[in-house]
C-alpha cells in the first residue's frame, strides 16, 4: 500500500557502509521504521541523508507491507524546514533528548493524529521561540496526556506525588512517594499552558530534579522506557 503523510523523524541508525534504518511517526500510520538503501552515498537522489536529523518534518510517500518488517520511502522531503533547532546548542540538545524519549516512549503502529499535532505544533514553538529553559520539562509532562498517564489533579493539594499510581496525597504510602520543593515545582507545571510554564522559575538544581522525577515516573509507567544517555550531554548545556 502506498501511503502520503507528514512524518517526524524519531531515530535514525546507520546500517552497512551506506544505508540508514529510520524511525518515522507518521501522522497516517503511526510509529513504522523504513530501511533507506545507499542514501548515505548517494548525492543526487529524492531522499537524502540530511533529511533525517532528530525530529526533522518531513512530507513522505512510502511503500507500507504491512507485515512487520522494514518499509520503503519512495519519495521525501522536509515539509516545515527549521530556522534554529538544528544550529541553536541549547535547542540541539533539548532536540536530541527529546528525540530519545520518544523513541522509548512510542510503540504502537497506530493512527494518533492527536499526539502527531501536539509533537509538530510544540517542535514549531520551540524553533521560533528564545525563552525554553522549562521546554523538555513542559514537552514530558504534556506529552503524559498522550500517553495515558498524566498526573491526577483532583488532590494536587495535597503533599506527597505518588509517582507508581500518579496521583498526589497526604501520607507516604509506598516507595514512589516524593514530597519536597521539586513536587512543589512540578505542581507549578500541572494545568498551564505551555507559554506559561516558560516564566516559571527555576534553579539549575531545582530544574535537574525535577526532570529526574519525570524520567522515573515514565520509567514506572512504560515498560521498557529507558533514560536518555543525552541526559549528561543536556545537564551540562544547563550549567
Amino acid at each position: 500500500m502506498i501511503i502520503n503523510s507528514p512524518a517526524i523523524v524519531v531515530h535514525s541508525l546507520r546500517y552497512g557502509e551506506a544505508d540508514l534504518i529510520v524511525k518515522l511517526f507518521t501522522k497516517t500510520s503511526g510509529l513504522r521504521s523504513y530501511l533507506l538503501k545507499g542514501v548515505l552515498k548517494s548525492k543526487r537522489g529524492k531522499i537524502r541523508s540530511s533529511f533525517f536529523q532528530p525530529l526533522t518534518l518531513l512530507e513522505i510517500e512510502a511503500v507500507h507491507k504491512d507485515k512487520g518488517t522494514l518499509e520503503r520511502i519512495k519519495e521525501a522531503k522536509i515539509s516545515k524546514p527549521y530556522l534554529t533547532l538544528h544550529s541553536d546548542l541549547m535547542k540541539s540538545s533539548i532536540v536530541f533528548f527529546l528525540s530519545e524519549i520518544l523513541k522509548n516512549s512510542i510503540r504502537e503502529e497506530e493512527t494518533n493524529k492527536d499526539l502527531f499535532e501536539y509533537l509538530e505544533t510544540t517542535l514549531l514553538w520551540l524553533d521560533s521561540h528564545d525563552n525554553i529553559g522549562n521546554f523538555h520539562i513542559s514537552f514530558m509532562i504534556k506529552l503524559t496526556q498522550y500517553l495515558g498517564f498524566y498526573p491526577d489533579l483532583s488532590r494536587i493539594d495535597s503533599e506527597y506525588f505518588n509517582m507508581q499510581d500518579g496521583y498526589f496525597q497526604k501520607n507516604d504510602t509506598n516507595l514512589y512517594c516524593v514530597k519536597g520543593e521539586h513536587i512543589s515545582k512540578l505542581k507549578e507545571f500541572l494545568g498551564t499552558t505551555f507559554e506559561e510554564s516558560m516564566n516559571i522559575k527555576l534553579s539549575k538544581t531545582l530544574r535537574s530534579r525535577v526532570l529526574n522525577v519525570l524520567l522515573l515516573y515514565f520509567e514506572l509507567h512504560l515498560h521498557e522506557f529507558k533514560k536518555p544517555k543525552s541526559l549528561s550531554i543536556l545537564n551540562e548545556v544547563f550549567e
